[in-house]
């Protein structure tokens, strides 16, 4: 067996497992760069998504014209193609981390660019919680924060998990076309060390490995969404 796969695939072999070449670093690469891409980016697009939720007309705190500067920054942010928002935050990332190379590098465009698109799907979910729920929170004396962790959030708790699940999904595709310019990880394999060199094995491996990160990440995300839903 070893042998017949040293023989099928002999690039992704010689590329071994460790070293800066190696698949067990791109492994790393890419899940250091989904994982806090992921919290960063969820974070900053969670604030928003609440943000444009209450502040909305028929929200909780209504606030005309903080809500046109929410949506519109999250509208500006999704209308962005993630390698336009990699080259125009440059000197952004270069201030923040000092280099614009590397999968740390990486974090700051992928953590921008995964937030505005989890924000809309944060308030697609926030939007559909029944307005009964909340008067009732208020009626028996609920704050702002009560509201928003109580009723909010519980309640679209599953939704949540959803959402999170199709927008880290959408972060790994990210984080190989980060890899494609030097943010390291399986994207940069499969481009670097495959597509460029003609070593079709090792851009089809990197790419087998990516969608097995995908499978993995739906399969939690469903498992846990069914788990929480009150449904």
């Amino acid at each position: 067996m070893i042998a017949w796969f040293s023989h099928t695939f002999p690039n992704v072999v010689y590329l071994g497992w460790g070293g800066q070449t190696g698949w067990g670093t791109a492994i790393a690469q890419t899940l250091y760069m989904t994982f806090f891409s992921a919290l960063i980016g969820g974070i900053l697009g969670l604030i928003f998504g609440i943000g444009v939720v209450v502040t909305a007309k028929d929200g909780i705190t209504p606030n005309r014209p903080l809500f046109w500067i929410l949506d519109k920054v999250v509208s500006i942010g999704r209308a962005f193609p993630f390698i336009i928002l990699l080259a125009a935050i440059a000197p952004f990332t270069q201030l923040l981390v000092h280099t614009q190379i590397g999968s740390t590098a990486a974090l700051v465009p992928l953590s921008l660019g995964v937030a505005p698109f989890y924000a809309r799907q944060v308030q697609a979910s926030l939007e559909s919680v029944d307005h009964g729920k909340i008067e009732a929170a208020q009626t028996v004396g609920a704050d702002f924060i009560d509201i928003i962790f109580t009723v909010y959030l519980r309640e679209e708790l599953s939704n949540l998990i959803r959402v999170s699940t199709v927008t880290v999904i959408s972060l790994i595709g990210l984080t190989a076309m980060a890899g494609a310019v030097g943010g390291g990880g399986l994207g940069n394999t499969a481009i670097a060390y495959g597509y460029n060199r003609f070593f079709n094995d090792v851009t089809w491996c990197a790419t087998i490995l990516i969608l097995i990160f995908v499978l993995i990440v739906q399969f939690i995300g469903d498992f846990l969404a069914k788990k929480v839903s009150h449904k």
